[in-house]
């Protein structure tokens, strides 16, 4: 029999058909385990048999086997659940098993295995997932399946639950996602949860789960420049909402979770109407610190009465608060003035137009004054300017303002 079959393999010529269930391997064609090249195929006429089909019919026995129960060498007991499977496709896509069935461990050995502190669907779910490579995620079992993959190092599965947390992130699930991705040290998905919190700082802040997050994630999201708010009394409310609900911890937190506020930036009216008498802020020495600090930056920017103030991160607006940085005017390289202006976002950290000005201008004075961006005098190319305009973004309109009594240009405003 051996003989007849080398027979055959010497007298197959090249062009000769071969068995719709075979296939010829290409020249230099790689496959795992095996490389033929184009000139062995020449000299010795084999080539390689390759059945797709049969991947598919071993993948679709072993779940069938599972399925019914059949050839099983192994039951994992969850709870008064029992699963029954086999260790090889165990120890193939869970690792956990992998490590404990090539162990000396008393399990290695053992027909029924039981596990704890494990939510039996999720194991159940794990174990289908060995066979199928197939996972239904819900809101229902993405939280104890992740916890599964992540004890069991099913690294495939707590990714795909961690991506399927960040598109369900909402503002009452945002913080309490955050604190399990902690304890799991999912570092990607506690990110994500701290820039979702930020970005809905206002919804988020009104949520029950607001008052439970720990001080050190509370200290952790009030010092974020992220913060969406439109003034920083927003931050102040949320940081004395969280402190008076949770007296226990003023002793070793009320200092630092204070610290986090840029006090500063809040107004006079709002600091002396309010923060300085608040009896938290009245009794702690460090925070009475924080409010002189406040104090004394509003004197600076009036009339530099504290000429050696020393500024700190509390006084750098958040990037929300930040506005817009705008380029008016100037000229390009023929010299020409221009009536364009750009507009830098600090939140997206990009460049955009902005509406032009009535004028053409270069050498042009520019101010901000009360929200609004005033340009004054400079040149238009033909002429010096005395001229005014102002923008204002609620209308998103330059308007003509009145004239100096003096052309000029170069200027300081």
């Amino acid at each position: 029999r051996t003989k007849n079959f080398m027979m055959m393999r010497h007298t197959m010529a090249p062009g000769d058909m071969l068995p719709d269930h075979a296939k010829q391997v290409k020249s230099k064609e790689k496959r795992s385990g095996n490389r033929t090249s184009k000139t062995e195929s020449e000299t010795d006429g084999s080539f390689v048999f390759e059945a797709h089909e049969a991947w598919k019919d071993f993948h679709n026995s072993l779940r069938h086997f599972y399925e019914v129960g059949e050839l099983c060498d192994v039951t994992l007991k969850v709870g008064s659940r029992l699963i029954p499977c086999h260790k090889l496709v165990l120890a193939c896509v869970i690792p956990y098993f992998r490590a404990m069935f090539l162990s000396e461990m008393s399990e290695a050995k053992q027909d029924l295995i039981e596990i704890k502190d494990f939510d039996g669907d999720a194991i159940q779910d794990l174990v289908h997932f060995a066979y199928s490579s197939k996972l239904t995620l819900t809101v229902d079992n993405v939280q104890p399946l992740l916890y599964a993959a992540c004890i069991l190092h099913v690294e495939l599965v707590a990714r795909a639950c961690c991506e399927y947390m960040k598109a369900h992130f909402h503002p009452t699930n945002c913080l309490a996602v955050r604190t399990f991705a902690e304890s799991h040290n999912r570092v990607d998905l506690m990110d994500m949860a701290d820039r979702y919190a930020c970005e809905h700082f206002k919804e988020v802040v009104e949520c029950e789960d607001f008052i439970s997050v720990s001080p050190q994630h509370l200290r952790t999201l009030l010092s974020s420049n992220d913060l969406n708010i439109h003034s920083e009394t927003q931050v102040y409310n949320a940081a004395v909402k969280w402190l008076k609900a949770n007296p226990q911890h003023h002793e070793a937190w009320l200092d630092q979770i204070m610290s986090q506020v840029r006090l500063p930036l809040l107004s006079v009216e709002f600091l002396t109407g309010t923060v300085s008498k608040d009896e938290m802020i009245k009794g702690n020495l460090s925070c009475r610190d924080l409010l002189d600090e406040a104090r004394n930056y509003h004197l600076h920017m009036s009339n530099n009465v504290v000429p050696d103030f020393e500024y700190s991160v509390r006084t750098v607006p958040r990037k929300h608060t930040a506005g817009v940085l705008f380029c008016v005017g100037g000229r390009g390289g023929s010299g020409d003035p221009f009536r364009s202006i750009e507009c830098y976002s600090i939140t997206k950290n990009s460049w955009f137009f902005g509406p032009e000005m009535n004028s053409r201008r270069r050498h042009v004075g520019v101010i901000s004054v009360g929200g609004k961006v005033y340009a004054v005098g400079g040149h238009d190319g033909n002429e010096h300017l005395g001229n005014m305009e102002v923008f204002d973004p609620l209308t998103n309109k330059w308007m003509m303002k009145a004239s100096m009594n003096t052309k000029r240009y170069s200027i300081r405003v």
